[in-house]
């Protein structure tokens, strides 16, 4: 009897490499280094029109705007920060919404740090309360 051991995997083929499918992965969450999580969840709960997930020890989760979307979680962190968050968020917007998503960003406490109009695509990039960098891009 194996009294409840199960046997050892099959070795791997070393001429294979190692694979991970796509089906074995699902996107869930970007989470955002921050020092007032709680602020910041309110910042983007009205900008996103999401609410609070939940909250534990140094987080807070938001709901995703849609189901099947990632969505955001705020980490409290004493870290230093670094001059410029690496991972922006682009956010579209119907082109003739852009103004008023501009306009609602900066009323719920974000700062216009750049406007681009190149040849094709529009897009203004803004900075949440606490400086991570994101973009409100004209569809």
């Amino acid at each position: 009897s194996d009294h409840g051991q199960r046997a050892p995997p099959a070795p791997r083929d070393p001429g294979r490499p190692a694979t991970l499918g796509v089906m074995d992965l699902r996107w869930d969450a970007v989470t955002v280094d921050c020092r007032d999580p709680q602020e910041l969840a309110r910042f983007w709960c009205a900008l996103l029109g999401v609410e609070v997930r939940g909250t534990w020890e140094q987080y807070v989760g938001l709901t995703p705007a849609a189901p099947g979307l990632p969505r955001l979680v705020f980490q409290r962190t004493s870290d230093p920060r670094p001059a410029k968050n690496t991972l922006p968020l682009d956010l579209h917007v119907p082109a003739d919404d852009l103004p008023a998503a501009v306009e609602h960003a900066l009323g719920l406490g974000a700062t216009l740090v750049h406007q681009h109009d190149e040849d094709a695509v529009t897009w203004r990039t803004l900075a949440d309360p606490e400086g991570n960098v994101f973009c409100l891009v004209a569809d």
